[in-house]
């Protein structure tokens, strides 16, 4: 029988969940060879502006596979609305039946992005964080600061946002547990932060190569479609270190196939995230390095976080 978990009872279960191990084997598995992932599909919107994305995909000699439904529409707020929606749709995977819809809304992409995030930033951000720069006040924003906490704690926070509302909304919503302060353009994040995350879904450049400092990590989450772009290919280029979540994926989108497209990178300069979390010859060597890491999301990410919340669904009934 297949079995419904709706969202509340999806953020109990979560509780139990180290989401950012789970990532870990997951990317470890994607670089290893060891899933099969087919191509993103999508579907765009331009009025309202949104975008859907359909993920899919099983780790090999595992018990299930995995579709998961997600959705940016970014006029939602207008609506009193978050602007992610989505569900997970798990399946056995020597019969194909179907075992769980999790009727999430776009919560579990919103949470393994952020702990992938995290993730990235354990393995490739300087030993010292001065602070951490968010661009973008949004859902995402906010998860990325606060699972930051789990690998890189840092209380001192400079946040951007294209709209002073948003922004000081961010502040008002965060200030209990962070010092934060209010930049006026993400450069001003650049010259006080060495941690900083892109979280928007622009499709014009946010951060330039002269705006970072010497050892500074970037991790790239909004770019996640051909179309978007937060950072200047001159800084991909400037980096010692660039990091693909998906080589496969940064060949038609993300911040990697806007550098490499532009003739800023060549293919040979980018590592998976896979790879490189196993290999140190692979990571930062010291605290001068500009890093940057790619995350455009792959379908790895859904497969661990729905079967683990099932999991856990099952030894809790």
């Amino acid at each position: 029988m297949t079995v419904v978990i709706e969202l509340e009872k999806i953020k109990a279960l979560l509780k139990s969940v180290d989401v950012v191990a789970a990532m870990k084997e997951g990317f470890v598995q994607y670089s290893n060879e060891n899933t099969v992932v087919p191509p993103v599909a999508e579907l765009l919107f331009d009025s309202p502006p949104g975008d859907v994305h359909i993920k899919y995909g099983y780790i090999k000699k595992d018990d299930f596979y995995v579709i998961k439904i997600a959705s940016g529409f970014y006029e939602n707020s207008k609506l009193g609305l978050p602007s992610s929606q989505g569900m997970m749709l798990l399946f056995h995977q020597k019969t194909g039946q179907p075992v769980a819809v999790l009727l999430d809304e776009g919560y579990l992409t919103d949470i393994r992005t952020a702990a992938a995030g995290a993730l990235a930033a354990k393995y490739f951000a300087p030993k010292k964080i001065k602070a951490i720069g968010i661009i973008g006040t949004g859902i995402q924003a906010k998860l990325q600061l606060q699972y930051l906490q789990k690998t890189n704690p840092c209380k001192s926070v400079w946040v951007w946002g294209r709209t002073k509302e948003n922004t000081q909304k961010f502040k008002d919503e965060l200030k209990g547990d962070f010092d934060i302060q209010i930049a006026n353009t993400p450069a001003e994040v650049a010259q006080n932060c060495n941690l900083i995350v892109t979280t928007t879904p622009s499709e014009s450049v946010l951060l330039k190569a002269e705006d970072i400092q010497p050892g500074t990590h970037i991790t790239a989450v909004g770019s996640d479609t051909s179309d978007k772009q937060e950072l200047d290919g001159m800084l991909l280029q400037k980096a010692a270190i660039v990091i693909a979540d998906s080589i496969p994926q940064s060949k038609t989108r993300g911040e990697i196939y806007q550098a490499v497209s532009q003739g800023f990178i060549s293919k040979d300069k980018i590592v998976e995230l896979g790879k490189a979390i196993q290999n140190t010859d692979l990571q930062r060597t010291n605290d001068e390095q500009i890093t940057v890491v790619d995350l455009t999301g792959v379908a790895v990410q859904d497969i661990m976080i729905t079967t683990a919340i099932y999991e856990h669904y099952k030894s809790d009934i």
